[in-house]
């Protein structure tokens, strides 16, 4: 495959690395370039809607210049009649135009920190008080507390990235 020009719309080390694993594997010729870009959603947020969004819109806010596709990691929250759970989407955009998404994993929060994303806190911080610990969400996430480390956050992101890629190859064959 020709070198591929790939954008990942984030400077978070979990998600530019769950992308460069998955490239890897991949044996792909790319160029991989992580860029700060806006989700143009809330810093925190609270519906499956809303994550999904910010994953489409900060793919598509990274396709910039010459990059070829460009992918967005979203880690957000939803309500669910017994509680709120935890959950992440991704989007792939290319320069073609095509949009493609997956969802990952899904968890159901404690109540404690239901309660505090609720008053307006966002999840990371919440985290760090939560575990005891600083900047979860650069490695492990909220995802390695509440599975007692048996996934990371890079692992999760893995998956979803590995959902956005496989659907990309299926359409360009």
């Amino acid at each position: 495959m020709h070198n591929i020009k790939l954008a990942v719309a984030s400077l978070n080390k979990a998600k530019v690395g769950a992308v460069a694993a998955v490239i890897e594997k991949l044996e792909w010729d790319t160029d991989i370039q992580p860029m700060n870009v806006e989700s143009g959603v809330s810093a925190q947020p609270m519906t499956l809607e809303e994550t999904k969004r910010g994953a489409v819109n900060r793919a598509q806010n990274a396709l910039q210049g010459d990059r070829d596709m460009a992918i967005g990691l979203e880690g957000g929250v939803f309500m669910m009649e017994d509680g709120m759970y935890l959950c992440n989407w991704g989007a792939l955009a290319t320069s073609d135009g095509r949009v493609f998404t997956a969802a990952g994993a899904q968890i159901p929060l404690p109540k404690s920190i239901s309660a505090e994303l609720l008053r307006g806190r966002e999840l990371g911080p919440v985290m760090d008080i939560y575990a005891n610990e600083s900047g979860i969400r650069n490695h492990k996430g909220a995802i390695g507390v509440l599975t007692n480390g048996m996934m990371n956050r890079d692992e999760m992101f893995d998956h979803l990235v590995t959902l956005l890629i496989g659907q990309y190859v299926r359409d360009s064959d």
